[in-house]
């Protein structure tokens, strides 16, 4: 007996950042933008299937469903899957409080998984929440729940702040 199969085909658009409205807009500004219609998705967002929902001061949204490939070989989700859509939230947290001119990278990031996901979970939910800013280092967390509020994992992250070059 074969095993079914399935397929997907992904296309991206190669980001060229701009550096100068890295520094003249601030991190929110810069996020925001990802929201507005016609914005081209991270290739990230694209090829994991998740897509920013909200940006506030100190908060991010994205939202996923995960699917049948996203599983590995014993019929779940990957973890992978959890952890990408997790540090999407906690490093665009810390992002919506910069200042133009910095930008941010995670250095540290603590997944705790509360229950498998798979494609009949539907869509979850992973929102990102400071914890503190600082000067260099900032922290955040997360939790990634269902559309009833069900968690399935939370983290934390430390990133690293830095000047954008030039």
């Amino acid at each position: 007996m074969n095993p079914a199969r399935g397929s997907r085909t992904i296309s991206w658009t190669v980001p060229s950042p701009d550096l100068d409205k890295h520094r003249t807009l601030s991190g929110l500004e810069l996020l925001r933008r990802e929201l507005q219609e016609g914005a081209e998705p991270s290739p990230i967002c694209v090829l994991m299937g998740i897509r920013p929902v909200q940006f506030e001061h100190g908060l991010a949204v994205f939202e996923g469903i995960p699917g049948e490939y996203h599983y590995n070989s014993v019929g779940r989700v990957q973890g992978g899957f959890a952890a990408t859509i997790l540090d999407c939230a906690l490093g665009c947290s810390v992002h919506t409080t910069l200042e133009p001119g910095f930008g941010s990278t995670t250095v540290e990031l603590k997944v705790n998984y509360v229950r498998p996901l798979s494609a009949a979970t539907g869509r979850v939910i992973s929102t990102g929440r400071i914890i503190n800013v600082g000067s260099r280092i900032a922290s955040a967390e997360a939790r990634l729940t269902d559309a009833n509020g069900k968690l399935y994992g939370h983290a934390t992250t430390t990133c690293l702040i830095f000047p954008i070059p030039g």
